[in-house]
């Protein structure tokens, strides 16, 4: 019988064997891919991806208001957590500005649009599924990951308490006999320009789960032939926004300011996340996306009254901030979204009306 001798070297590499056989084959992770489609494909582990983006070293966003739904602190943490700054450009660009900012020198990694122009543009995106993609609803998401919805929120009304009462109907607010003597009313921005404002008017103009454009046109031009549209919203007694915009007003000064969504007129809209196909810093952008589809970065969204994509899977698995959830402004219906044929007949309406009926 043959007895084995070993030597300290050969019981070391007996032993690394034996580690190999049980554990598995090691294998190296191919190389980085800063346009792969998704945090497996182009990095294989969230270590590679920041080491990838720290060697772009910036971050360079659109159209996102450092105050709108906690964007700013957003940013700001994101720049603590990963060390890559961030350059913000035309911060109130609305959705086609930010796509078309893409053609200008400075170019932006990621966009932060409305659904209508994200569809519309959907080829100019690079398609990335982040690690929580089965959390986002399909219903605000394309399927091969061009875009998907970040966080969304309620057409609401904002009113002052000390010049009226909680309107319980955008009925109500807007008829001049039910509505209190001398008060005035404003919508957040000009509906042919302004997401807010368009969807003020179609919010106003609901009649159930119905939405009719002519309608809505009639109803504000009769205020405005009343004297009961305000200029502009720092001087209304009653302003027609997200409940998010509102509710952030709100928190500041309670006593002066307090929010509704009325009863069976919830109209709902997300807002869509987008990496630019031409994105200067693509691996920095992926980084971005993955950062705000994080619990830390949808419960961010979430301290700024926006209601974030992944909600209902965050509160599933405890990790939502129900503090935070619990400020939210209350509803009370289903929600309701446009689909983009009716947004584009809307569209087409006040574009052809609108200025005619409020001159």
């Amino acid at each position: 019988m043959t007895r084995l001798v070993t030597t300290p070297a050969l019981a070391a590499l007996l032993a690394l064997a034996a580690c190999s056989s049980q554990g598995g084959e090691t294998k190296a992770l191919p190389p980085v891919n800063v346009k792969g489609a998704s945090l497996q494909a182009g990095f294989g582990t969230m270590d590679r991806l920041v080491e990838a983006a720290q060697k772009e070293g910036r971050l360079t966003v659109v159209g996102m208001p450092r105050e709108w739904v906690n964007h700013g602190e957003l940013m700001d943490v994101f720049t603590d957590k990963y060390g890559v700054q961030i350059e913000s450009l035309n911060p109130a660009a609305n959705s086609q500005q930010q796509i078309d900012a893409a053609a200008s020198a400075a170019k932006p990694d990621v966009f932060d649009l409305s659904v209508d122009v994200a569809l519309a543009n959907a080829a100019k995106f690079a398609p990335y599924q982040v690690t929580g993609w089965t959390d986002i609803p399909d219903e605000v998401k394309a399927a091969n990951g061009a875009w998907y919805a970040g966080y969304g929120g309620y057409m609401s009304i904002g009113y002052d308490p000390r010049r009226m009462k909680a309107p319980v109907s955008y009925t109500e607010l807007l008829a001049p006999t039910a509505r209190p003597a001398g008060t005035t009313v404003a919508l957040a921005g000009d509906p042919l320009k302004n997401a807010s404002g368009f969807n003020g008017v179609m919010a106003a103009s609901m009649q159930g789960d119905r939405f009719d454009a002519k309608r809505g046109v009639k109803t504000f031009a009769a205020l405005k032939k009343a004297g009961a549209l305000a200029a502009a919203p720092e001087q209304a007694a009653a302003v027609i926004d997200w409940d998010y915009l509102n509710a952030a007003r709100s928190a500041a000064n309670a006593a002066n300011w307090q929010v509704t969504i009325p009863a069976g007129s919830v109209l709902a809209s997300p807002y869509v996340h987008a990496i630019s196909a031409s994105a200067p810093h693509p691996a920095a952008a992926r980084l971005w996306t993955e950062f705000v589809f994080s619990d830390e970065g949808q419960n961010i969204l979430l301290r700024g009254y926006a209601r974030p994509s992944r909600m209902e899977a965050m509160q599933m698995r405890a990790t939502l901030d129900n503090e935070a959830a619990g400020k939210l402004p209350k509803v009370n219906g289903s929600p309701v979204f446009l689909t983009i044929p009716q947004q584009d007949a809307a569209k087409t309406y006040l574009q052809q009306h609108w200025s005619q009926q409020m001159s």
